[in-house]
């Protein structure tokens, strides 16, 4: 019993190793059999090879021979569908060339340049592609295409290349605020539908609504494009569009959707307009008030000049105010701060500052802060005189017209901007003054102004009549011209200039009586409407064709609005201005231009540091 069990051990151990060894002996011989086959055959199709490798030769030949000839490229298109892919290459000229489905066909290679960019092919024979044949990977790179495909069967297909030009890649470039964008029109879409569910009573969807409508406006924030939304935020999304197909499905009808959505279109209209309106009145409310830190500092000063003796209150150098041989500047102002950086630029820019003679006019309300404030901060060696135009005995006979200057901007209305047109009763001693408006600052040497010849013309300005740029003004804008009067007398069309940094030839000023054809045209506009409220349009009237034009570079404006300008003209303008609404000394100013004006205000004062008046 024992013997027979152990020949049956010894019998399933075999059939166990004969199950294991036969088939590793089975597979060695058909491998063994398989690489002579291979051998054989690779022996037998070594001439197709060769012969296969003369034909590329040849065909590269042809390629380089077409690209010496200069014929013109194909353009290729790819198509792909789902049972077959095609590429096709359409020429301008000579008909098409096509490798399609079942069809063998040879490319034809053409070398080649068009307008929009170059494109080569490198291509080898085709053969046949079967109708499944799919398109696997298309890849750019370097402002190339390459395109490969793969048969059912590993046979591969011929690889393009193409390079394309930057206005093709451009056009495929996709939006980079696409999403952003995107999740704004969801929240539109949800509010509309939670008005829709708020009067239906739907109060499920209204939480719901509600929920997606806060998680979204979160996730966007201030996000302007998409790289700066993150996944989490983008999830979002869906689970938006989900709540939005939701609530479609309870709310189909499209009708009340388009009615909806025009009543909010035109209520964000209204929104905008009146916040529009807001922000122009509140920015013209700015320019007009005077800041607490500026009404701070006159005060101060104001006190101080009180306290003065009679004697201590007058300026040194006054013998120099009607010299006729030094240089003369002016300017009118009721501001401290702004006359003063105004002087204080000229002064330090000047080549010769001994020879400066600067007059500031003011109202009786601020000549004594004015004067208090070049007594305790006197320019260097030049010399200024402030006057107070109250005291000018021939100012009262023409007050009465001059307040009749209807405007609510007291820039326009200030009997200060019309004193300009006084200049040879102000001055009867002098022949040439540089006019300077206070919200100027001064950046190179002015005393070649005096020099030019004015050739019998009165003002010399900088002209405003090109379009391309910023300070563009025309005459029609700003002066009635339906008027007979004005029609008869003015050419809509002659070139503006501006006002701010001005050549006064006084004697030619006098001579032709100036100031009483501005007081004509100022009574005939107080009596109906010629032109706009301001001195601008008056001078262009009083002064016309009497105006000589001045180098660009001698005057430069639009720092007082938001404007575009360069930073190499504006450090070769001899003067900026900062005419607008955003003068530099207020809080609306324009922070990037503040900079130029900074530097000439003494906020190193103790009166400025005490007033919290800073740069």
């Amino acid at each position: 019993m024992k013997r027979f069990r152990r020949w049956q051990r010894i019998f399933i151990l075999f059939l166990l190793s004969l199950s294991v060894f036969a088939p590793l002996v089975l597979v060695s011989i058909r491998l063994k059999t398989l690489t002579s086959e291979g051998k054989n055959k690779f022996v037998e199709d070594l001439p197709s090879i060769m012969q296969q490798y003369k034909s590329d030769v040849i065909l590269l030949s042809a390629v380089g021979q077409e690209a010496r000839e200069g014929v013109k490229e194909p353009r290729p298109e790819v198509y792909r569908d789902q049972n077959y892919s095609v590429v096709n290459f359409n020429q301008n000229q000579g008909g098409d060339s096509t490798v399609q489905g079942s069809r063998t066909s040879d490319v034809k290679v053409e070398s080649g340049s068009e307008r929009r960019g170059t494109q080569q092919l490198v291509g080898e024979e085709v053969k046949p592609i079967k109708p499944r044949e799919e398109l696997v990977t298309v890849k750019t790179k370097d402002h190339s295409d390459q395109i490969s495909s793969q048969h059912d069967h590993g046979v591969r297909a011929p690889r393009l290349t193409v390079h394309h030009s930057n206005n093709s890649r451009n056009e495929t470039r996709k939006a980079t605020d696409e999403k952003v964008k995107q999740m704004k029109d969801q929240v539109v879409r949800a509010r509309a539908y939670l008005s829709f569910a708020t009067t239906a009573g739907n109060t499920h969807l209204v939480k719901e609504l509600k929920l997606r409508i806060k998680e979204v406006e979160r996730a966007m924030g201030e996000a302007r494009k998409d790289s700066e939304l993150s996944r989490g935020r983008l999830q979002k999304m869906k689970y938006m569009e989900s709540t939005l197909s939701k609530a479609s499905h309870v709310y189909p009808d499209c009708s009340n959707m388009v009615n909806k959505l025009r009543a909010m279109t035109h209520s964000a209209e209204e929104q905008v307009q009146s916040q529009r309106k807001q922000t122009t009145f509140l920015t013209e409310l700015a320019g007009r008030t005077t800041p607490k830190g500026l009404h701070c500092l006159s005060m101060r000063l104001t006190t101080d000049y009180f306290m003065l003796q009679p004697e201590k209150q007058m300026l040194p150098n006054q013998q120099n105010v009607n010299n006729p041989d030094f240089h003369h500047y002016v300017t009118f102002s009721d501001n401290v701060l702004a006359a003063a950086v105004v002087v204080n630029s000229t002064v330090s820019n000047a080549m010769e500052p001994e020879r400066v003679v600067f007059h500031v006019v003011t109202d009786s309300l601020n000549f004594p802060t004015i004067s208090m404030w070049f007594l305790l901060n006197p320019p260097g060696k030049a010399t200024i005189q402030v006057l107070n135009m109250q005291d000018f005995q021939w100012w009262n006979m023409f007050e009465s017209s001059q307040e009749k200057q209807s405007s609510s901007d007291p820039r326009y209305s200030s009997l200060l901007n019309h004193l300009r047109f006084y200049l040879p009763e102000i001055f009867p001693q002098l022949g040439k003054i540089v006019f300077l408006d206070h919200d100027v600052v001064v950046q190179k040497d002015l005393s070649g102004l005096l020099t030019i010849d004015m050739k019998g013309k009165v003002n010399g300005a900088v002209e405003t009549c090109q379009e391309d740029k910023s300070s563009f003004r025309q005459m029609a804008r700003f002066i009635n011209f339906s008027d007979p009067l004005v029609a008869r007398k003015f050419d809509a069309n002659t070139c503006t200039w501006a006002f701010g940094m001005n050549l006064f030839d006084l004697r030619q000023w006098r001579h032709h009586d100036l100031t009483s054809s501005y007081r004509r045209f100022l009574l005939k506009g107080n009596g109906r409407p010629l032109w706009k409220a301001g001195s601008l349009p008056l001078g262009w009237i009083t002064f016309y064709n009497r105006t000589l034009p001045l180098d660009q570079r001698w005057h430069l404006l639009g720092l007082g609005f938001d404007s575009v300008l360069r930073l190499e003209d504006i450090e070769q303008a001899a003067v900026i201005h900062y005419d607008g609404i955003m003068k530099p000394w207020l809080d609306i100013g324009i922070k990037k231009y503040k900079s130029y004006w900074n530097k000439y205000a003494n906020y190193d004062h103790p009166y400025m540091q005490q007033c919290n008046l800073h740069g």
